[in-house]
């Protein structure tokens, strides 16, 4: 399998890092969880587990690094500080990022986005932001409600903007018709351990719900109570629908 590694130049005071695995297909941008860097889906073994999509070049996978450590994981910063934070990483993807995958896969119009846990939400809220590069996403046992994860302060517009459980209830007009036009979500979950205590089995369903509300394109995917908060079930999970995107 082809890997190239690439560094990005950023606004958080280091370079990003950037994996290409392999030769031919459709982009698929792998957000990491939390903390992770570009290669944690090699190390977990999801390249390993979508190899056969990768071989036969039906996909081409990018890992891309997360930066949560200045972002929503930082415990000094406050809510609305860390959403702008995650704006300008959103805007990392959508520039940089995207620039360097549009010159190694020309021809390419648009990615499918995904990722597990944190990378899960990342995936769905830059996709509600930017569905014309992003119409495909695929949630794994994802919480979409950043204000979870340790925040304090009091919320401000890039915090309701970045907020997916907020905005889109309040979705109208023509970019809620733009995205019922072009998106679709996925979003899949377990219902064995940590699935319940992260939130995710939750979060997720009550996302699922908020997008069928607004009329946006989403299948919920509910796996069985053996199915845990972990990279063995995403493996599998991502092997189940990855091949509907490409």
């Amino acid at each position: 399998m082809d890997r190239v590694y690439v560094e990005l130049g950023t606004p958080f005071g280091r370079p990003g890092s950037v994996i290409r695995y392999g030769h031919f297909g459709r982009p698929v941008i792998i957000f990491p969880s939390e903390y992770g860097r570009a290669w944690e889906a090699e190390d977990k073994g999801l390249v390993a587990a979508l190899a056969p999509l990768v071989d036969v070049g039906r996909i081409k996978l990018y890992g891309v690094d997360a930066f949560d450590d200045q972002g929503w994981s930082d415990p000094w910063l406050p809510l609305e500080e860390r959403a702008r934070r995650e704006i300008a990483y959103q805007d990392w993807i959508t520039g940089p990022v995207c620039e360097w995958i549009g010159a190694d896969s020309p021809g390419a119009t648009s990615a499918l986005v995904m990722g597990a846990s944190l990378g899960a939400y990342r995936a769905l809220a830059i996709a509600l932001r930017r569905a014309d590069l992003f119409p495909d996403v695929l949630g794994l046992s994802g919480c979409y409600d950043p204000t979870q994860w340790r925040a304090w302060g009091e919320p401000g517009p890039t915090a309701y903007a970045t907020n997916p459980t907020w905005f889109v209830p309040d979705l109208r007009g023509d970019h809620l018709e733009w995205l019922r036009a072009r998106l679709h979500v996925v979003l899949t979950v377990g219902q064995g351990q940590w699935e319940d205590t992260t939130g995710a089995m939750a979060s997720t369903v009550h996302m699922a719900g908020l997008l069928r509300d607004q009329g946006v394109r989403v299948d919920l995917d509910m796996w069985g109570h053996d199915v845990a908060h972990d990279w063995p079930w995403w493996q599998r999970q991502a092997c189940h629908h990855v091949p509907r995107f490409c």
